[in-house]
């Protein structure tokens, strides 16, 4: 075989694993590699901000399932991923990010453009390479996708130096994998999972609690055959969304600090807790100490790790929850008459505490914008958030019904997390309709991105909720904080969004009045290219309900 640089070794593994689109941008020490793709028939989206091609990559994996991939160059090249690459292993994304370093003889000296990635990423990657050795490449880009996406999900990072990159050798790609002490276990232990059922059957108030691992699994079909089987009710997290249809009766919609109170008192009063694919987020449970006082506790989760590490379970259960759930389906029988007290019960709480709010005014609220959305989209579109009310809003009213469908950051909270993520989903899906929910303030932190949908010619939908504040710090401050209102407000006017919208090359429009919002919608979604509809919405509105931090899920606030 011809020898081949250790660039050209890159994008030709690449290759071999089936990637699609590469998000980044270009600098000294990767360019080697960015030469070598000039030949390929990947495809390269360059992004305005190194943080932007983290976050798209992120999206484009959340959409699609399969590992997103970012390319970038050494030095600020390289930190300014890291915020994205939190972003994905708070949330259990599967991604591979491939840096530029300097050379290997001059690492340690402080050269142009050199940081030491590997230290910085240690704390926020499942794990990470530095590349010395180019006959060492082809084994560690294989190894970085299968730790991607085998076991929980997440982040690898490949530091790839530059003299790394010129070398040559034969090319050989390693047709296994074999990595000491990595054995991720898929199958739940049989004696454990008929515990699992035994409890199930037992049980008069069950209720699952579902996460997003459940999404990662791809086990929609199986979480449905139990609920439909069973009849228990479920209610899913943030990350959860889509993965069991909110329309459905069984549905108790979202739990936690903004869930629903039904959602709430059904995980609090019930004797049998079922986790499938949670890891008990402080923002799900509120008080530990008070979390489901009556409830014993079954956690089905793929990461050993998460399985009483917040609250203590009675029946763990690790493995991959798509076959552990089909075994547990066989089981597993209906319950409905066992349960007639408690889904009588839960009704009642459906009916006295519905979502609501307070529409008779004439300002725009959010709450409505999402809604239509909704309608207009059949609750099928593929929703990016920001961070913030019209996250939590999003969650509450948009009404999901498929997986991957809820595209949001759930662990570390990133602000400027959606339109760049809308991006890269978009990609992912090019014949569904993609739309990025954002706030003002959220908005602003990765607007730049706005060149690449225009340039691209990505037909994202940006709907901005303008309240010219950072909302939920607001929300906080005005609950908490005695109205101490401390750098939240967004000076007394946002930018024009409409004119910088025109000015990347993409439509836009605004609306100041709730008559104007469903035309404004259905211009931005009939537009062949990406287009931003800037909502003015009521500056003062809170989400509700919420349960305040430190309380237990059923010390519940209300709309005052």
């Amino acid at each position: 075989m011809a020898e081949l640089t250790g660039a050209k070794i890159m994008i030709e593994c690449l290759k071999r694993e089936g990637v699609e689109y590469l998000f980044g941008l270009p600098g000294g020490a990767i360019l080697p590699t960015f030469d070598a793709l000039y030949d390929s028939d990947l495809k390269f989206i360059l992004v305005r901000h190194e943080q932007g091609a983290a976050h798209m990559a992120d999206g484009y994996a959340r959409a699609t399932g399969k590992p997103g991939v970012c390319l970038v160059t050494s030095g600020p090249g390289a930190t300014n991923t890291v915020t994205g690459l939190c972003t994905a292993y708070m949330d259990s994304v599967p991604l591979v990010c491939i840096t530029g370093q300097v050379a290997t003889h001059v690492i340690g000296s402080d050269a142009f453009q050199e940081a030491d990635i590997i230290g910085v990423t240690r704390p926020v990657t499942k794990h990470n390479y530095l590349v010395r050795d180019v006959n060492d490449l082809a084994r560690v880009v294989r190894e970085a996708f299968y730790i991607a996406t085998t076991g929980r999900p997440g982040p690898v990072l490949i530091d790839f130096p530059v003299d790394v990159s010129r070398a040559k050798i034969e090319f050989v790609y390693p047709k296994e994998v074999n990595i000491r002490g990595y054995r991720p276990k898929t199958e739940g232990h049989p004696k454990q999972i008929q515990k699992a059922a035994e409890l199930i059957m037992e049980s008069t108030r069950p209720c699952l609690y579902v996460g997003g691992g459940t999404v990662g699994s791809g086990a929609q079909k199986e979480l449905f055959e139990l609920v439909e089987k069973t009849g228990i009710p479920v209610t899913t997290t943030v990350l959860g969304l889509g993965i069991f249809p909110e329309n459905h009766p069984s549905s108790l919609r979202m739990l936690g600090m903004h869930g629903t109170h039904y959602a709430n008192y059904s995980v609090q009063n019930s004797d049998l807790l079922i986790a499938v694919g949670a890891r008990f987020d402080d923002r799900v449970t509120g008080n530990i100490a008070k979390f489901a006082p009556h409830a014993k506790i079954i956690h089905i989760d793929i990461d050993p790790a998460s399985i009483s590490k917040t609250v203590k379970v009675d029946v763990p259960i690790v493995g991959d929850i798509k076959p552990i759930l089909r075994e547990v389906n066989k089981l597993v029988k209906d319950k409905r008459s066992q349960m007639k007290e408690w889904l009588t019960q839960i009704e009642g709480w459906k009916k006295k505490h519905p979502l609501k709010y307070d529409n008779s005014g004439t300002e725009i609220k959010q709450q409505y914008v999402i809604q239509k959305i909704g309608e207009m989209t059949d609750h099928k579109a593929v929703v990016t958030t920001g961070v913030g009310q019209h996250q939590m809003w999003t969650a509450q009213w948009y009404q999901f019904t498929a997986p991957r469908s809820m595209i949001t950051s759930g662990g570390l909270g990133t602000m400027g997390y959606g339109f760049p993520a809308a991006i890269g989903a978009q990609l992912g899906r090019p014949k569904e309709q993609v739309i990025c929910i954002d706030g003002d303030g959220s908005f602003q932190m990765t607007m730049t991105e706005l060149s690449t949908a225009s340039y691209y010619k990505v037909p994202v939908k940006v709907i901005i909720m303008d309240n010219a504040h950072h909302g939920m710090v607001r929300q906080w401050q005005e609950l908490f904080y005695n109205r101490r209102y401390s750098g939240s407000q967004l000076g007394p006017s946002n930018p024009d969004f409409v004119k910088i919208a025109e000015g990347c090359g993409a439509f836009g429009i605004k609306v100041s009045r709730k008559e104007e919002v469903v035309g404004a919608l259905e211009k931005a979604f009939a537009y062949n290219g990406p287009a931003v509809v800037h909502c003015v919405v009521a500056p003062a509105d809170n989400v509700y309900p919420m349960v305040p931090a430190g309380h237990a899920l059923d010390q519940v606030l209300d709309m005052a």
